[in-house]
């Protein structure tokens, strides 16, 4: 029953999102009397982040399992880094996972959903969990999110509500390509179908590829812009702490200008003092050699 349940997921979270709702309800009233029409029926909606990560796994499954294989690689090999190694081990995954939410929003739009600036930094939240934590990977792959997912690949991942089943954890959802197709449906051979679904596919990958590159393009110059102000800041720093160092250098002349100051005065009255007691003997000595004169 796990696995006939698995499958019925995978199908429904693989349908635009305003449709999930209706067909589970409808595929849980098929499923009535059933062990599996309650299960069915409590599977819970996607977010849209989760939704366009799931999007993202069944239309670029090859990209998506590059992404984790990337990420089980760096895992590896980050237990031997310096820091300086881990900084741009970090810039790379950013780099990786910007490009392929690029891809991700591409794909919502041509699927009907609008990503905003929000909705995509969580998207690639998820994915830079994807590389960190290998559960994180295996939520990823399996196609049934429920929620976007945060890691840092320190502590562990609370996954019990992020996917649609316990048992998603392992399970590899079905790509586009491999999708069933409904049996009650009958198309017309066209000679052309096949050029025309080349050619389509040719400008899908020429649309990707030039939005990989003005991502990565718009990332190298943000990166840059980044370490021109990260240096700049350094040297701002440095000149205010030579500042701090010299306005507390003439805080201290000037406490010492102070108390030289405070000595003169003294001393200036002292002489003062003496100039008067001078004087007054002058004229005491002026006013007797005068009397003696006489």
């Amino acid at each position: 029953m796990a696995e006939q349940l698995l499958e019925i997921a995978d199908e429904l979270y693989a349908l635009p999102l305003p449709d999930f709702t209706p067909a589970r309800d409808a595929k849980a009233k098929e499923l009535k009397g059933t062990d599996l029409a309650k299960d069915v029926k409590a599977l819970k909606k996607p977010s849209l982040a989760g939704w366009v990560v799931n999007l993202l796994v069944r239309h670029e499954a090859e990209q998506v399992d590059q992404l984790l294989q990337v990420g089980a690689a760096l895992r590896a090999a980050q237990e031997s880094m310096s820091g300086d190694e881990l900084r741009q081990l970090t810039r790379q995954r950013r780099q990786v996972t910007a490009a392929v939410t690029t891809q991700a929003r591409r794909l919502a739009r041509e699927n009907g959903q609008k990503v905003t600036e929000a909705v995509a930094a969580q998207v690639e939240a998820t994915l830079t969990a994807a590389m960190v934590d290998e559960d994180c990977g295996k939520a990823v792959r399996s196609g049934m999110l429920l929620t976007a997912l945060e890691a840092t690949g320190v502590d562990a991942v609370d996954l019990d509500r992020a996917v649609a089943l316990p048992d998603a954890l392992g399970f590899v959802a079905t790509t586009r390509d491999a999708a069933p197709t409904k049996p009650e449906l009958h198309v017309v051979p066209d000679p052309d179908r096949d050029e025309k679904a080349l050619a389509a596919a040719r400008e899908a990958l020429e649309a990707a590829e030039e939005e990989l590159t003005e991502a990565t393009s718009a990332y190298d110059e943000a990166a840059q812009a980044l370490s021109d102000l990260e240096a700049r800041s350094m040297q701002v720093q440095a000149e205010i702490d030579e500042l701090k160092r010299k306005i507390a250098e003439l805080e201290e002349t000037g406490d010492e200008v102070d108390d030289e100051i405070a000595e003169a005065e003294e001393a200036r009255d002292e002489a003062q003092a003496a100039v008067t007691e001078a004087t007054e003997a002058r004229d005491a000595a002026a006013k007797a050699l005068a009397k003696l004169e006489k």
